[in-house]
């Protein structure tokens, strides 16, 4: 890879397919129960949850990894409620990796350290950084890899 290579992939997953589902559920629920006594509010409590579930589906329909330059961009959406730019100086080293079980889908920290980002599936590439480690799921996971790992190489020898 040249130095004027750049990095653009979008993975896409199911998951916010059975988030709009749940969400379709608790809005029927909520119409089905505006009227029912004795509890007044379990309409608006299902109709809330209802919400919350469908943005956090709109959130979570795609994965995009993309070079900007000096930094990569991590981003759910289309929603962008939940995005991360981590600066290729700030990268020690770049390797491939798979996640646990226990590690599963979305953002959190994980039993082995660090910070998962991971949308579908178990491929990912471990970023060892100045302050921690991150893990990012990828369906494109070799690509990734090298294209960080040039990144990485350019920025020393700098």
């Amino acid at each position: 890879m040249n130095s004027l290579a750049v990095y653009y992939h979008r993975q896409h997953a199911p998951i916010y397919l059975l988030l709009y589902s749940v969400a379709g559920i608790l809005f029927c629920l909520a119409w089905f129960t505006k009227d029912e006594p004795p509890q007044p509010f379990l309409s608006l409590i299902f109709a809330s949850v209802g919400l919350i579930t469908s943005v956090i589906a709109a959130s979570f329909h795609h994965l995009t990894v993309e070079d900007e330059i000096d930094r990569l961009r991590i981003r759910f959406g289309p929603l962008p409620l939940f995005q991360r730019t981590i600066l290729y100086e700030n990268m020690l080293s770049v390797e491939v990796d798979r996640t646990t079980i226990l590690e599963g889908w979305g953002i959190h920290l994980s039993p082995r350290g660090g910070w998962v980002w991971n949308l579908w599936g178990r491929d990912c590439i471990v970023l060892k950084l100045k302050k921690g480690t991150l893990r990012v799921g990828t369906d494109d996971v070799e690509n990734l890899a090298a294209f960080v790992k040039s990144r990485i190489s350019l920025n020393e020898d700098q």
